[in-house]
């Protein structure tokens, strides 16, 4: 072989390794930072990750927010209309929270089966409810018609 082919073949390989080693870091990173939803059935049912950080997405119960203490926790119910899971929250929520509307949170399962969020997203207008809750409520709907 000669020896400018075979510098050709060495640098062509080192190119392919390179952009393999770039769509791995790529895909791991992907991987990592992807947040699944689950509804507050598929979090009664087990269906949620105990361990990972997921999307919890529901009506906020009503009656069902506390302040516990003097800080900045809150604790609250949501609910499809079928379960309801307990969320607990330490920070300044939304200005438009409140009981009765639609949120998502993003957070995870403690060993009591409680939620604890890391933040809490409230829809921007009376018209508007994410699309995730909207589908767990419609599909919460279905399954309690006959």
């Amino acid at each position: 072989m000669k020896p400018v082919r075979r510098q050709r073949l060495i640098l062509i390989a080192l190119m392919v390794v390179g952009a393999g080693l770039a769509a791995a870091f790529a895909l791991k990173s992907f991987n990592e930072n992807l947040m699944y939803f689950f509804s507050t059935t598929d979090v009664s049912a087990g269906k949620a990750p105990q361990d990972a950080l997921f999307r919890l997405g529901g009506m906020v119960v009503k009656g069902s927010v506390e302040r516990p203490g003097d800080g900045l926790m809150v604790r609250f119910k949501l609910t499809d209309f079928s379960k309801e899971v307990t969320v607990e929250y330490t920070g300044i929520l939304p200005d438009l929270f409140r009981e009765g509307q639609g949120i998502v949170a993003n957070g995870k399962l403690d060993g009591r089966g409680v939620f604890v969020a890391e933040e809490v997203l409230a829809k921007h207008d009376e018209n508007y409810m994410p699309p995730e809750v909207k589908a767990s409520l419609k599909a919460a709907a279905e399954q309690k018609k006959p």
